[in-house]
């Protein structure tokens, strides 16, 4: 098909945030496995397609996209019937990219940095972030109203922003709020969701 998305994959990587994104978009794709153990994510044939030999990337219509975040933001503009980005034209389209790469580039970071307890820079300001409790507290109040960050509208930013505040509740690297509790509970019954998980246990059994 000439449209399927050739999507690269580790079950216990980020790609399980493009997984569930393809499952949300309704995209054809053929996943392949990257086998960790056996370092094919440095193999010089994956290299060719991401030369950081990491996960995720996906290759759709011969371009090749890397970084989760860059992945959710294309899969939803390249299968708009799904609905999972505003119009280019609707007001919600820079809400939408605000949080979707405020998960990308404060959430995630403040994340790893607390569960590695990083010491702070002298200078504050040099974090992207500025600090965890703030970052911790703007997303907070961004999920109060709900039940998604764009409020009844779910999109492609609640892909990436749910998936770090799972994997950060799940590494107890981000404190439990109620906020968050009912945030997660809303995206985990989604049925892409429950697909993606589902698929992702399996593949997860053969020890890719």
């Amino acid at each position: 098909m000439a449209d399927t998305v050739t999507f690269y994959h580790n079950p216990t990587s980020r790609g399980r945030i493009a997984h569930w994104m393809l499952e949300e978009s309704g995209a054809p794709y053929e996943l392949k496995l990257v086998n960790f153990e056996k370092m094919e994510h440095k193999a010089k044939d994956f290299l060719a397609v991401n030369p950081m030999g990491k996960i995720p990337a996906i290759v759709h219509r011969g371009t090749v996209i890397t970084e989760a975040a860059a992945i959710c933001a294309y899969l939803a503009d390249a299968f708009p019937a799904a609905g999972l980005a505003p119009a280019l034209d609707d007001p919600q389209r820079g809400t939408y990219f605000r949080w979707l790469f405020f998960g990308a580039g404060c959430v995630e970071p403040a994340i790893i940095d607390h569960m590695f307890s990083r010491p702070a820079p002298s200078r504050p300001t040099a974090l992207g972030y500025g600090n965890y409790p703030d970052t911790v507290n703007t997303l907070e109040q961004a999920l109060i109203p709900g039940p998604y960050i764009l409020g009844s509208r779910f999109s492609a930013a609640d892909v990436y922003v749910g998936s770090a505040i799972g994997w950060g509740l799940m590494m107890k690297a981000l404190e439990p709020r109620p906020a968050f509790g009912a945030y997660l509970s809303s995206l985990g019954e989604r049925p892409a969701y429950k697909r993606f998980t589902a698929q992702n246990e399996e593949l997860a059994k053969k020890k890719a």
